[in-house]
């Protein structure tokens, strides 16, 4: 039995994984899913929302050899936790995540890959401290292989992402690299480009990349094979 941590991406919430919590739980793991601060039902202003803060939701919810999965954007708290105290994580799981390179942030991230699928969508707030993916943007980018049930499910839940914890750079050390790391890329994400993702993990091993045909939501599209997946890696670490 393993110790499931799932951290969401950008504009979502612990919302984002209700078909999977019940697939981990049924196969005897224990599984929890956290909102980090400024999404889902967390209440802190957008002004307020650090990438150390979100660092540290993962660190008060995460109990030892914990295995933390993290999706698009939250492949970089994930690794901020991972680097502040890697003796607790038990592997890290990027799923369709950004992998940091040290010095740089996310948005440093997103801009080095060969095309920009979002540049386009992204609705800035007046004050420029958050953002939001227009409307007709939302089912082609994230969920175009889902139900109309699940997109509609997932509009009414999807809130302003803050800008601040993304464009700060995230430095990390040995103590992140030692961490056990596998990277589930998804060949149909319209999102981060696929190629842009198997660039990220060049250099891992690799039985340590492992691909599904999916959108950028497999959480949605997906969730038994997910959950399949996220099992089969837990049995190989």
């Amino acid at each position: 039995m393993a110790d499931f941590l799932l951290v969401h991406g950008s504009c979502h919430g612990a919302w984002c994984w209700r078909d999977v919590i019940p697939a981990l739980s049924a196969r005897a793991h224990t599984v929890r899913a956290i909102d980090l601060p400024g999404s889902g039902n967390d209440q802190t202003p957008v002004a307020n929302v650090t990438l150390e803060r979100c660092q540290d939701a993962i660190l008060d919810a995460i109990r030892p050899d914990t295995i933390l999965v993290g999706h698009s954007w939250g492949g970089y708290p994930i690794s901020a936790a991972a680097e502040a105290a890697p003796s607790t994580v038990r592997a890290l799981i990027y799923l369709c995540a950004y992998v940091p390179i040290s010095g740089l942030s996310m948005v440093e991230m997103r801009k080095r890959a060969p095309r920009q699928p979002l540049v386009h969508a992204i609705e800035r707030s007046d004050d420029e401290l958050s953002y939001t993916v227009a409307d007709d943007q939302i089912e082609p980018l994230f969920y175009h292989d889902c139900t109309s049930e699940t997109i509609a499910y997932a509009k009414a839940h999807l809130r302003p992402q803050a800008v601040r914890p993304q464009a700060t750079p995230l430095v990390v050390t040995d103590r992140f690299a030692n961490v056990p790391k596998h990277y589930i890329r998804c060949s149909d994400d319209r999102t981060i480009p696929p190629e842009y993702q198997q660039t990220m993990t060049a250099d891992w091993p690799q039985d340590h990349v492992h691909v599904m045909d999916s959108s950028h939501s497999p959480f949605f599209a997906h969730p038994q094979t997910l959950t399949e997946l996220l099992c089969d890696i837990e049995r190989h670490l």
